[in-house]
């Protein structure tokens, strides 16, 4: 748009000088109106435009907040269901631990009829007294359950007795059983004893059987037992 002076100049070519100046101010006034006008129109759309999108989002924040509140929902299901599951699996573990208690008391429970004979047979030992199942009570809520327990004889000198029962006897049982073992020497203060350590178990993996041996354990599979 050029300026009111220019506009004025241009019509003075035809009209007369304040006729000029009118129209010019006419012009100007005129074409400042229209751009007003556009102006309002665009911002008049914008606001439109965006009073739509804020309805949308408005409609979308609500169907946002329809689907928290349904995954709320199904998250309360879920953690109640998994706390249906994580007592059902403590029960399962239970009468798992229950059940291999059992098998263990039952392989223990031959073991004291049989290894006086098996100990006599293959290392010499007179036990004396019976073989049994004993705790060891530390104190302060520590103690140690040692499977098979008892005293004997060999070669004239008093020896100790201190078995272990497994159904499956692994590496880590073993290394278990060492460590119960010489807690109990230290407690029964019976370290001038020999120390005469035997594993029994309806299972052993070769290797297992090996380490048992280089332990100095002497390991007797189930079926012994059976004499």
């Amino acid at each position: 748009m050029q300026s009111a002076q220019t506009i004025k100049i241009e019509l003075a070519k035809v009209f007369r000088p304040k006729q000029a100046s009118v129209l010019a101010k006419v012009i100007v006034d005129t074409h400042n109106d229209l751009v007003k006008a556009d102006d309002f129109n665009e911002l008049k759309g914008i606001v439109k435009e965006l009073a739509e999108s804020h309805k949308e989002l408005t409609v979308e924040v609500k169907e946002l907040a329809k689907a928290q509140k349904r995954t709320e929902e199904e998250i309360k299901k879920l953690t109640k269901a998994q706390l249906e599951t994580d007592k059902k699996v403590d029960r399962i573990q239970k009468n798992l631990g229950g059940l291999s208690h059992t098998v263990g008391y039952h392989l223990e429970d031959r073991a004291y009829k049989t290894l006086p004979l098996l100990l006599k047979r293959d290392l010499g030992i007179e036990v004396e007294g019976r073989l049994i199942r004993r705790f060891f009570v530390y104190g302060r809520g520590k103690e140690d359950e040692v499977n098979i327990y008892g005293r004997g004889i060999k070669d004239g000198k008093e020896v100790i007795i201190i078995g272990e029962g497994k159904s499956q006897l692994s590496k880590d049982d073993i290394d278990d059983f060492l460590d119960i073992a010489d807690r109990v020497t230290d407690y029964t203060k019976s370290s001038d004893k020999e120390n005469i350590l035997i594993a029994v178990s309806y299972a052993i993996r070769p290797e297992v059987e090996e380490y048992a041996k280089k332990k100095d354990i002497k390991v007797y599979w189930s079926y012994e037992l059976d004499l």
